[in-house]
């Protein structure tokens, strides 16, 4: 009787499959077609939105903190990273039950509601720029819509396992630890670099933007061609650890080098060093089913939510352990950079800056080596010990029930279609 009550609904879902695929097939080439260039899209104009406020907010922090600026940018980027860490797999999931669209809008709203406020006042600015992390996960939602329109040979350059399998899989483990290791010193990298530009390596406020546009044309250039072709001829693990490499040694310029020549140099390299988290996203969602995705996309970005708090505070300890303050002082319109000194250890201070113009570089490019390390135990091919990719199985329900009590399922797995029987 169970067989037959399911043959009399598999009759007209398969009629409504029908007409929704002819209305999909007459609007084949409309914009309602899923496609990743949506998601490029929403991704460009959300960097674009914030990279032309780069300027505007430091000037507001510094009005607003005058005496604290950069530890002050640390605390708040600090509770927006860690309520992100906190949110970006349980909205990554919600996406899978509910639907990306949604969440898209939801994300992107949260993400620039701050900016308004800007001008009106500069305390609820970054009250709600700090408490607008919760929803801020645009790349949680992003990343599950790539993997959802795109095959796993082109998630390399398009673009991520659950909280319950995140201690129990050791492979996800270490990839995870190395998202940590190397996204951390590049999150206070960001939080910080263009007012270290500006305020220490003497650079105008032309040169400054000169140096964005060019290392972000860089960019684009390694995260779509270099990426394809280190994928294609490298694969998953060589291609992250030839990012992590370029990685270590931008920051290690940005550490060790005074000179303006160096800057620019660590900037073409700083380029190269971009592919590392499309490389490890690839890797991460080539071991994720169609249905996980969001979980999955969550779980990295929440890690990198995490990194997003830690790593400005951090950078503004190191800063502040050295005696460097960045604050936009009178004098940094001229075009001679800021002397860095105290008076209660004038010394050793000096000594230390002139061996190491900026420490906290020179630390993050420590933890990127420990990111290597970590790397490096990363197995070639996951896929030849025993784990099966996705496009080579699909687990319906009778190929789940005759491989139940096999040992390869002797762990819960995750989100099984057949653990929710739907009644229809």
């Amino acid at each position: 009787m169970v067989m037959t009550s399911k043959k009399k609904k598999r009759a007209p879902s398969n009629a409504n499959w029908s007409r929704k695929n002819a209305v999909k097939d007459n609007d084949k080439s409309g914009l309602r077609q899923p496609s990743i260039y949506h998601a490029l899209v929403i991704i460009f104009l959300e960097f674009f939105c914030w990279g032309l406020l780069t300027s505007p907010i430091i000037k507001v922090l510094n009005d607003t903190f005058p005496d604290h600026t950069f530890l002050m940018n640390g605390l708040i980027q600090g509770v927006k990273g860690m309520l992100s860490f906190l949110s970006a797999p349980l909205i990554g999931a919600l996406s899978d039950v509910w639907g990306r669209k949604p969440f898209l809008i939801l994300t992107v709203s949260f993400t620039c509601a701050p900016i308004p406020l800007m001008k009106i006042s500069p305390w609820w600015y970054f009250a709600i720029l700090s408490m607008s992390g919760i929803f801020a996960v645009t790349f949680s939602v992003v990343f599950a819509y790539v993997a959802d329109v795109t095959s796993e040979e082109e998630r390399s350059v398009a673009y991520g396992l659950s909280l319950k399998k995140l201690g129990k899989d050791r492979l996800i483990l270490m990839l995870c630890v190395a998202v940590f290791l190397s996204y951390l010193p590049e999150a206070g990298e960001y939080s910080c670099f263009f007012v270290y530009l500006r305020l220490v390596m003497g650079f105008s406020a032309e040169e400054v933007a000169s140096f964005i546009a060019v290392v972000g044309v860089l960019s684009v250039v390694a995260q779509t061609l270099v990426l394809t072709l280190l994928m294609r001829y490298l694969g998953y693990k060589h291609a992250i650890m030839f990012g992590l490499v370029f990685e270590m040694v931008q920051l290690a310029c940005y550490g060790f080098g005074s000179q303006t020549w160096i800057v620019w140099c660590s900037g073409a390299i700083a380029a190269m060093s971009s592919i590392t988290y499309p490389a490890i996203s690839s890797f991460v969602s080539a071991h994720v089913y169609a249905d996980q995705q969001g979980v999955a996309q969550g779980m990295v970005t929440g890690i990198r939510g995490l990194c997003n708090g830690l790593g400005p505070a951090l950078y503004g300890f190191i800063f502040y352990l050295f005696h460097v303050d960045l604050n936009d002082m009178a004098d940094s319109n001229k075009k001679k950079p800021i002397l860095l000194n105290n008076s209660s250890h004038p010394t050793t201070t000096n000594t230390l800056l002139n061996v190491v113009p900026g420490p906290p570089f020179a630390f993050g490019a420590i933890l990127v080596i420990l990111a290597l390390l970590v790397t490096v135990f990363i197995p070639d091919n996951p896929h030849q010990k025993g784990m099966s990719s996705p496009t080579k199985r699909v687990l319906t329900h009778d190929s789940f029930s005759k491989d139940l009590g096999s040992k390869k399922y002797e762990k819960e797995p995750l989100m099984v279609d057949s653990d929710i029987e739907i009644q229809t």
